[in-house]
C-alpha cells in the first residue's frame, strides 16, 4: 500500500535543479546515529530527545501534529533546502540561506526546528553551527541530497531504496563536521513524499519522520501577507507549520513572520520546537 503525502500547493516542488517547498512494536536496530525512543531520564544520564515508537510492522513512525487539547502550542519549522547538485548556483551567487530570518526569530524569541540538508550545512557551516548551538533552535535532518525518496515527487531526482539510509546518515555526518553538536533524530522527506518502502528503508536510522498539518505557501511567494493569512487560517493547537529559510526560494518568509508571530501570540499560542510536541504525545500518520 502506498502512503504518499501530498500537500497540495503545499510543498510546491520544482524540478531537479530547484527546491521543493516546499502499537508498540519491537525496537528497531540502532546505529551510531540513532537516538532511542524516549525514556525517563535518570539523575546520572542526560535526557534523550523524544521519539515515537515504531509504526505498524516496525516501520519508521510518522509525526504530523501534536495534541489538539493540550494547550495552544504550535511548532514553526523551516526547511533549509539545498540539493546535492546546486553547488554551482551557490558559487554563482544564489542564496540558499536566510540569516535575516534566523535573526528575526531570535529577536522575537521564537523557538523553531530547522530541517537542514547536509548539502546546506556544507555550504553554510558557520550558520549551521550557529543555529545548532543556539538553545532557541533544534536542527533536524532533511536528507543530504534533497532528492526524493519516492518516484514522481515534483520532478526531483530520486534516491534508490538501497541508498536512502546512507543519504540520511551522510546528512548527520555533515552536521557534525559543521559543528552542530546534537542534531535531532527527526527526518523530513524531501517534498514530503514517502511510501512504505521508504519508511522501511529508514528503520535502521532510528528516526521519527516529521510531516506537517499547515502549509505556509511561502515557496516562491511574492506576497508576505498572503503567506501570513494562510498560516493564521490553518493553525490549530498542536500544529506543525512548514516554512523555508532559503532566500532564493522563499523571499517573503521573514516578512510574513512579523505578522504571524504577534497574531498567534495574541490568540494565546505558545511557540515550541517539534521535540516538545512529540514529547507531549499525539499526532500520527
Amino acid at each position: 500500500m502506498i502512503i504518499r503525502v501530498r500537500q497540495a500547493a503545499a510543498a510546491c516542488a520544482l524540478g531537479a535543479a530547484a527546491l521543493t517547498a516546499c502499537a508498540t512494536a519491537p525496537e528497531a536496530p540502532r546505529t551510531a546515529h540513532q537516538a532511542p525512543t524516549a525514556s525517563t531520564p535518570s539523575s546520572t544520564a542526560p535526557s534523550r530527545p523524544p521519539t515515537l515508537a515504531p509504526g505498524p510492522a516496525g516501520l519508521t513512525p510518522v509525526f504530523k501534529n501534536g495534541p489538539r487539547t493540550d494547550g495552544r502550542t504550535v511548532a514553526l519549522t523551516f526547511d533549509a533546502d539545498m540539493t546535492a547538485d546546486q553547488g554551482p548556483r551557490a558559487a554563482a551567487g544564489e542564496h540558499f540561506d536566510n540569516p535575516r530570518l534566523i535573526a528575526t526569530l531570535r529577536a522575537m524569541k521564537v523557538p523553531a526546528t530547522v530541517f537542514m540538508t547536509g548539502r546546506w550545512a556544507e555550504e553554510y557551516p558557520s550558520q549551521a553551527r550557529s543555529i545548532g548551538r543556539d538553545p532557541l533552535f533544534e536542527v533536524a535532518n532533511h536528507s543530504y541530497s534533497h532528492y526524493a525518496f519516492t518516484g514522481d515527487c515534483y520532478g526531483l531526482p530520486t534516491v534508490s531504496q538501497d541508498r536512502m539510509r546512507a543519504d540520511v546518515e551522510r546528512a548527520y555526518a555533515a552536521f557534525r563536521k559543521a559543528g552542530v553538536p546534537n542534531a535531532m533524530p527527526y527526518f523530513r522527506f524531501p517534498g514530503g513524499c514517502y511510501d512504505r518502502e521508504a519508511l522501511k528503508a529508514l528503520i535502521p536510522a532510528g528516526v521519527t519522520a516529521v510531516q506537517w498539518d499547515v502549509v505556509s505557501g511561502d515557496a516562491f511567494a511574492t506576497d508576505a501577507d498572503a503567506v501570513a493569512r494562510q498560516v493564521l487560517e490553518g493553525v490549530r493547537p498542536g500544529s506543525v507549520v512548514v516554512m523555508h529559510c532559503t532566500r532564493s526560494a522563499a523571499p517573503t518568509t521573514e516578512r510574513a513572520l512579523r505578522t504571524i508571530v504577534p497574531e498567534l501570540r495574541a490568540k494565546g499560542y505558545r511557540f515550541v520546537k517539534v521535540s516538545e510536541l512529540i514529547g507531549a504525545g499525539g499526532g500520527g500518520r
